[in-house]
C-alpha cells in the first residue's frame, strides 16, 4: 500500500518500502553494518551446517567406490571441509558464497552439501536474476562433473536428471521462503503504516476541533468583550451621565461579563474533555438572530433587522449557525469601527435558492479612535462560509461605509 512518503526504489530491487528491504536483506553492503544473529538465526545456521556436513559425508563414502588417487581424495575432503565451514558466511555474502561454491562443488564431491545450502540461501536473500545465473552455471557444469567422475551405481542420464531436479527443488524452496518473508514483512509494514495514518488522522481531527473551538471563542468572546469595552468607555468619558444610563450600562457590563465567563468556561471544558458533552449549551442558529439584535439594541446600538425567511427553524443547523456568526461578527465590527451608525441586517432566501445575508453600515460621523484588532474575524467568516459550500465578500461601499455580504446554500 503506497504511502505519502513512498518513492522510487533504488535500482528497483524490491517492491517493498526501504525499511522492509533492510529487514529482508539486512546484510546488504549498503546498510553499512553487520547483521547480528538472533537465537533463531543461530539455530537455522547450525542446522544448515549439519545438512552440509551430512551431504558431505555421503560424498566422502562415494570417494571410496571411485578409487581415486589418495592426493585427489584428500584434496576433495579438504575442499569439502572448507566449504562446510564457509556455510557460516552465507548470511553475510550469499551471492559470493554461491558463486564460489560452483567451482568448488565441481572439484569436490564432499562440497555438494555446502553448494546446496549456498544455493538455497541465495534464493532466499537475492532477486531471481542472481539465482538464475548461478543455478544455470551449476546445471551447465554438472554434466562435465559426472562425465569425468561417474557414479558406479546410477546411470549417467539419471544422475543428470536427479541433479537438475535437486537444483530446481532447492531454488523453488528458497524462492517460496523469500516470497513468504516478503509477504509477511509487507503486511507488517502495511500495519505500521495504517497505525501511523490512523494516528495522523486522529491528530488532524483534534487540530480541526481545536481550530473550530478557537473560532467559536473568537466569535462569542469578541461580541461580549466589545459590549464591555463600549459601555466601560462610555462610563469613563461620561461620568456625569444620568443615573438611568449608568445603571443600564452597568447592567449590560455585568450581563456581558457573566455571559463571557460562561462561554469561556464552556470552551475550556471542551478543551479539557476533548469533545463536547451533553451539558454544553446548544449552538445558536438563525432563530436566535432576533435575540442577538435585541441584545445589541439594549446595549445602545442602532440595528435595523430585515428577516425575510418564512421559517427560520427550517434552515439547516450548519447554515443557520454560520448566518448567525456572520451577523454577530458584523455587528461586533460595526460597534468597534463605526460607533453611532445604524447597521442594517438583511437575511433573505428559501429552500433551493440559498440564504443571503447582508450587513451594511454608513460611514461614522467624525473621527473614530483606532480600535485594536487582528482582522482574523472576517477571515474566519470567509472560511466558515466556504466550508458550508457558500461564499462571502466584504469591503467598503461607495459612500464610505462597510458591507459584508454572504450567500449560503439551502438545499
Amino acid at each position: 500500500m503506497p504511502g505519502p512518503e513512498s518513492g522510487p526504489f533504488v535500482e528497483q530491487r524490491w517492491l517493498l518500502p526501504s525499511a522492509v528491504v533492510k529487514e529482508l536483506d539486512p546484510d546488504d553492503e549498503r546498510a553499512g553494518r553487520r547483521h547480528r544473529r538472533t537465537a533463531r538465526d543461530w539455530v537455522v545456521d547450525f542446522s544448515c551446517f549439519l545438512v552440509a556436513i551430512a551431504i558431505g559425508l555421503v560424498g566422502a563414502d562415494a570417494l571410496e567406490q571411485e578409487k581415486l588417487p589418495e592426493a585427489v581424495a584428500a584434496l576433495d575432503q579438504v575442499l569439502g571441509a572448507l566449504a562446510c565451514a564457509a556455510v557460516w558466511l552465507r548470511r553475510r555474502w550469499p551471492l559470493g558464497l554461491a558463486v564460489a561454491m560452483v567451482p568448488v562443488a565441481f572439484l569436490s564431491a564432499t562440497a555438494g552439501g555446502a553448494g546446496v545450502v549456498a544455493m538455497f540461501t541465495l534464493a532466499v536473500h537475492r532477486p531471481f536474476r542472481y539465482v538464475a545465473w548461478v543455478s544455470g552455471a551449476a546445471v551447465v557444469v554438472t554434466p562435465v562433473f559426472y562425465w569425468y567422475r561417474p557414479d558406479p551405481e546410477i546411470p549417467y542420464g539419471w544422475m543428470l536428471f536427479l541433479s537438475a531436479v535437486l537444483t530446481g527443488a532447492v531454488v523453488g524452496w528458497g524462492m517460496f521462503v523469500r516470497s513468504k518473508r516478503q509477504l509477511m514483512l509487507s503486511l507488517r509494514d502495511r500495519a505500521r503504516r495504517a497505525e501511523t495514518e490512523a494516528r495522523l488522522r486522529a491528530e488532524q481531527a483534534q487540530r480541526l476541533a481545536r481550530e473550530s473551538i478557537a473560532r467559536e471563542m473568537h466569535d462569542v468572546l469578541a461580541h461580549r468583550l466589545t459590549l464591555l469595552s463600549v459601555h466601560a468607555g462610555a462610563l469613563e468619558f461620561r461620568p456625569d451621565a444620568p443615573r438611568e444610563e449608568i445603571v443600564r450600562a452597568a447592567g449590560v457590563i455585568r450581563e456581558s461579563a457573566h455571559e463571557a465567563l460562561q462561554d469561556l468556561r464552556e470552551i475550556i471544558g471542551v478543551l479539557r474533555a476533548g469533545e463536547r458533552d451533553d451539558t454544553s449549551r446548544p449552538q445558536p442558529t438563525l432563530g436566535a438572530l432576533e435575540a442577538l439584535v435585541t441584545e445589541c439594541r439594549e446595549a445602545g446600538m442602532k440595528v435595523a433587522l430585515d428577516l425575510r425567511v418564512t421559517d427560520p427553524a427550517a434552515v439547516p443547523a450548519s447554515v443557520g449557525r454560520t448566518a448567525y456568526r456572520i451577523a454577530q461578527e458584523g455587528l461586533t465590527n460595526a460597534r468597534k469601527h463605526a460607533p453611532g451608525t445604524e447597521v442594517t441586517v438583511t437575511v433573505t432566501g428559501g429552500p433551493g435558492e440559498g440564504l443571503d445575508v447582508c450587513l451594511r453600515n454608513p460611514a461614522p460621523d467624525g473621527d473614530v479612535p483606532p480600535v485594536p484588532g487582528s482582522g482574523q474575524g472576517l477571515i474566519g467568516l470567509t472560511e466558515r462560509a466556504t466550508l458550508t459550500g457558500g461564499r462571502l465578500a466584504h469591503g467598503p461601499t461607495a459612500d464610505g461605509g462597510f458591507e459584508v455580504r454572504a450567500w449560503l446554500p439551502w438545499g
